[in-house]
């Protein structure tokens, strides 16, 4: 019968092939829903995200409020040390695929019994002519060890790179952070400027509702109206002075708000209040949705996660198959502290290889896999919900501007309408053609129409800061 010859290859192959045919099948990934061609039948690819927000925004004020968030904010510091602890577990995985060398030394001292086969064996053993061995029996030892396990199925070098995979999704995390922390100060900043104007309107309507009310304090002493009027007159500048306060609360939490963004203690926020109602907004150039694969932090962050997810599997996998370690020591151990270098007699060294598989704990490790096939499917189903979560919040941006600009020019149409009734009524109130309730009508309406109109500049201003933000715009 012929000789098989590298036989001793036979049986690590032959675990091999078991191990790997038990290993449980998964279900496949679904492939990615591919994102539409383009915003509202627009194919220009010229997109307000590449802009830098220092460019983007205008004011000033605004600007420097941003550079001392960007400088400053908690959770932005908080999400700086994520990126750090990442990087750190990225030395971690590093670190496992080199072996592990150290030094020790030990020492400790045996007596054995003289009847037992050891005691025997040393009170008939000499170390030199004449001199026998010590009792109790001395043991010194120094030596180098090294253990590495031998990364043969990239299970090691797997782990190292979903490390660094999440590591680029913690960079990715912050400057998703940084996106919506501008926008958010942008928001507040704008809010701050829009309760400025409302206070003033409202300032305005109080001085003439107060002309208002003497006017008709007058014609009731001349009995050409009653003290009905009169007290109209009076809960209507009571209930302004009240919005006024309400107005002034508001102004007060939104400069908080500012703050804590900032990093910093309560303090008036500078800004100009002079021009809120003539501030435009910039055009707007949204580019593809394709772009938005390559500038929204929070889909590369998707992304990242995913190809960590991916690794992990692969990682899981590998403890099916056997593990190969390799474990050597050299030094010196004798007895005796003198005789501890007299070399080659007291050199100690040794050299292991162990090949083992798994068989015991196989239920463990299946689960395992399953659980990192499930967290691979997971990550998928989050990366296709942040592209169409994009998406769709740009898609509604771009719709929400085209009408609030539709919105905003018939509304100053209405102010304007307003406007000029309330002279032509102040004037007919006086000649008694018409009568209080008509005067106070058209007032409430002008007031209410022009902190409307405000509003709308404010929701128009927000929703350029929320497209910059969705469109990626920002971070870089």
């Amino acid at each position: 019968m012929p000789k098989i010859k590298n036989y001793k290859y036979i049986v690590p192959l032959a675990i091999c092939l078991t191990v790997a045919s038990c290993t449980p099948a998964l279900a496949p990934l679904v492939e990615t829903k591919a994102v539409p061609e383009f915003f509202n039948k627009s194919t220009d690819t010229t997109n307000i995200a590449a802009t830098p927000w220092q460019t983007y925004f205008k004011d000033p004020n605004l600007i420097n409020l941003i550079e001392i968030a960007l400088k400053n904010n908690q959770e932005l510091q908080i999400t700086l040390q994520e990126i750090e602890i990442a990087k750190n577990d990225i030395r971690l995985r590093k670190g496992a695929l080199l072996p592990k060398v150290g030094i020790g030394a030990g020492a400790g001292i045996e007596k054995v019994g003289r009847y037992t086969s050891q005691g025997a064996g040393d009170a008939s053993t000499e170390i030199r002519p004449g001199l026998e061995m010590p009792e109790p029996l001395g043991d010194l030892k120094i030596a180098a060890y090294a253990n590495w396990e031998v990364d043969i199925w990239k299970k090691l070098r797997n782990s190292k790179k979903a490390a660094v995979s999440r590591y680029l999704s913690t960079v990715e995390g912050k400057n998703f952070v940084i996106t919506n922390l501008i926008a958010e100060v942008a928001d507040s900043y704008y809010e701050l400027l829009a309760l400025d104007s409302q206070l003033d309107i409202v300032k305005q309507n109080i001085a003439l509702q107060s002309t208002a009310l003497e006017i008709v304090k007058f014609q009731k002493e001349a009995a050409r109206s009653t003290e009905l009027a009169v007290q109209k007159f009076q809960a209507e500048v009571m209930a302004s002075k009240s919005m006024e306060f309400e107005i002034l609360q508001n102004i007060n939490e939104t400069e908080n708000k500012i703050s804590f963004l900032l990093g910093q203690y309560p303090q008036e926020i500078k800004r100009d209040k002079s021009n809120f109602i003539s501030l435009l907004p910039p055009v707007i150039h949204s580019g593809i949705p394709a772009q938005l694969l390559a500038n929204r932090p929070d889909i590369k962050q998707a992304e990242m996660e995913l190809e960590a997810a991916k690794l992990d599997v692969k990682v899981a996998r590998a403890e099916f198959y056997p593990s190969l370690d390799i474990t050597a020591k050299v030094g010196a151990n004798a007895f005796k502290s003198s005789y501890l270098f007299t070399l080659p007699e007291s050199l100690l060294y040794s050299f292991v290889g162990d090949f083992a598989a798994p068989l015991i704990n196989r239920n463990a490790i299946k689960a395992e896999y399953k659980s990192a096939n499930s967290r691979q499917i997971q990550a998928l189903y989050n990366y296709e919900r942040a592209i169409l979560k994009a998406y769709l919040e740009v898609s509604s941006q771009l719709s929400k501007i085209n009408n609030l600009e539709k919105s905003y020019q018939l509304k100053a149409q209405q102010v304007d309408a307003l406007s000029r009734s309330i002279a032509v009524a102040g004037d007919l109130f006086k000649s008694a053609r018409v009568d209080y309730f008509e005067v106070l009508m058209t007032q409430r309406d002008a007031l209410e129409s022009k902190l409307e109109l405000i509003e709308t500049k404010k929701e128009q201003l927000n929703a350029v800061v929320h497209v910059y933000r969705d469109l990626g715009g920002g971070w870089k």
